[in-house]
């Protein structure tokens, strides 16, 4: 982590827009960056991704409206990105904006990357590349069960098809001889600024679930699956990467390997972005120090602004 002895980056301020997806965060995070010289920094685990950019949504030029973004289209769909990985990223574009002049502004749902700026993360131990060579080579089950054995509160907490976070679980552990547990219980601390958060979502759920709805239908026709089909051709590419475990794209390779129809891709497409959606509320409710914006409130903006000079 980067460490900051310049007295005037601590406490500045740093706005953090949260949200479902498809409730707006992308478009006010635009808008309040004109309103209040900022650039945006997005907080997405699916845009740091070249080449993946219907079934993202991410902002071509037309809609980011000459505002700079950061953390879009920085690694290859091949690559892994870790909540460390982002939080030294995030960190480096914070104190680059304000060294500008300039405001930042975080906007995305990825609630976890969030999280780690905010409250901070545990000093995990790096990747042990022999022992996880070794884990790649079980099967899931034995490595599951073995987990359960050493660390059950992580075998509890984690799904059992969860082939990534499963390994790295037990990895963890074999390579330290403690649990994942007992490194995640450790103190921890965020980066030190004055974090002006909101978050924004539809009044009604159901107004929310129509717009993903009509999202998904609006990136089908946008060409999302031949955007999938470029992907497989260009990358190689295997289902349980993070990219190809994305919300949307899982289905669509599903779609593409004649595992699904057309329509049960869509409707799988809708119900994971639900769930996603349903995921992300989930966390904002229990949100301290979090200010309500809804989406169908067109004085978004001047609100926020208002709020973040009144902080």
């Amino acid at each position: 982590m980067i460490n900051n002895s310049d007295s005037d980056y601590i406490k500045s301020k740093v706005i953090c827009i949260m949200g479902p997806t498809a409730s707006g965060k992308t478009s006010l995070a635009i808008d309040a960056a004109h309103r209040l010289n900022g650039e945006v920094i997005s907080v997405d685990s699916a845009l740091i991704y070249r080449d993946m950019d219907i079934g993202t949504a991410k902002p071509d030029e037309q809609e980011k409206k000459g505002i700079e973004h950061h953390l879009i289209d920085i690694l290859s769909p091949e690559q892994t990105y870790s909540v460390s990985d982002f939080l030294k990223d995030a960190e480096r574009c914070i104190i680059e904006i304000i060294a500008k002049g300039k405001t930042p502004i975080l906007a995305g749902g990825t609630m976890m990357y969030f999280n780690a700026l905010i409250n901070g993360i545990n000093d995990l131990p790096a990747t042990n590349k022999d022992v996880r060579e070794k884990l790649l080579n079980l099967p899931l089950n034995d490595i599951y069960d073995q987990l359960q054995e050493v660390d059950p509160v992580s075998a509890k907490r984690i799904h059992a098809s969860d082939s990534q976070r499963l390994i790295r679980a037990l990895e963890v552990y074999l390579s330290t001889n403690k649990s994942l547990t007992q490194w995640q219980s450790q103190e921890t601390k965020g980066l030190d600024y004055d974090f002006c958060q909101f978050s924004i979502m539809p009044t009604e759920r159901s107004r929310l679930h129509n717009l993903i709805e009509q999202r998904f239908d609006n990136m089908l026709d946008a060409g999302f699956v031949n955007e999938v089909e470029r992907l497989l051709e260009k990358y190689s590419l295997l289902p349980d990467m993070p990219s190809m475990r994305s919300v949307g794209y899982r289905q669509v390779w599903q779609y593409l390997r004649g595992e699904l129809k057309h329509g049960e891709m869509r409707e799988r497409g809708v119900i994971a972005t639900r769930q996603l959606a349903k995921r992300q509320i989930t966390w904002l409710r229990g949100w301290p120090a979090i200010t309500q914006l809804y989406s169908e409130d067109n004085n978004n903006v001047r609100f926020l602004v208002q709020k973040v000079g009144a902080t």
